[in-house]
């Protein structure tokens, strides 16, 4: 697929985070699918910047985990397979499970307030149907919420994994539909806050990663209960 070159005002320079973001919009939203070569020639031509630039950029992607360095083939888009996602679930499961447990209740007004300035926030990308908008603010809402864990190596593991599943959540966060039970959910978890129920919490912020999976799942044509068992 042949994507336009990127327009720096002024003839400036581009920088390595602005290919990154470029770049992270065409994997996260399908404009680059899994397995897709990654050519450094064919980068500078789009960007207009150097090739130690392009290289810096290709690094940092693979760092987020949506591109992969093959021997003798260069960077690659990521590509999951039923397996690999279903382990990711796994331990996203895991990890989001024990950071609500850990979030003191009632949450503090400060938290409850930016939790319901982000939900607004979403709700206004999902009118305007701004998908950047929907990804950014989707994931700032929960990296907030579970900061609140106090546990900063428990949150850094969440980010990790969230990057890992974005070809995953992709379809999902573009579809109408899924966002609006995604919105109601999160302003569900915004009202547990203002309760005392860890369990309950931590059971929505577990149930509100399966359509995601389950989409995937079962678009690779294997159901979500047997994705232990997948090749």
């Amino acid at each position: 697929m042949t994507l336009p070159p990127i327009a720096i005002p002024g003839g400036a320079r581009p920088q390595e985070p602005d290919m990154v973001l470029a770049l992270q919009e065409d994997i996260i939203f399908g404009r680059l699918v899994p397995g897709s070569r990654l050519v450094e020639d064919a980068l500078i031509a789009r960007f207009g910047g150097s090739r130690h630039y392009v290289r810096q950029a290709l690094d940092r992607l693979e760092r987020l985990g949506l591109a992969v360095r093959e021997r003798n083939k260069g960077f690659t888009v990521r590509s999951l397979t039923p397996a690999q996602v279903a382990q990711i679930y796994e331990v996203r499961e895991l990890v989001q499970r024990q950071a609500a447990l850990l979030i003191p209740l009632p949450a503090p007004r400060e938290l409850v307030r930016d939790l319901l300035t982000l939900n607004a926030e979403l709700a206004g990308h999902m009118a305007a149907y701004n998908l950047r908008g929907v990804h950014d603010t989707n994931d700032r809402f929960h990296l907030r919420m579970f900061g609140a864990c106090g546990n900063e190596y428990l949150l850094a593991t969440i980010e990790h994994y969230m990057r890992l599943s974005l070809p995953v959540r992709a379809k999902t966060l573009a579809d109408p539909a899924s966002l609006s039970v995604s919105h109601a959910q999160h302003q569900l978890m915004i009202d547990m806050l203002q309760g005392r129920d860890n369990w309950l919490l931590a059971q929505l912020c577990v149930d509100h990663l399966q359509p995601s999976k389950k989409d995937y799942l079962a678009r690779a044509g294997l159901p979500a209960a047997r994705s232990d068992q997948a090749a």
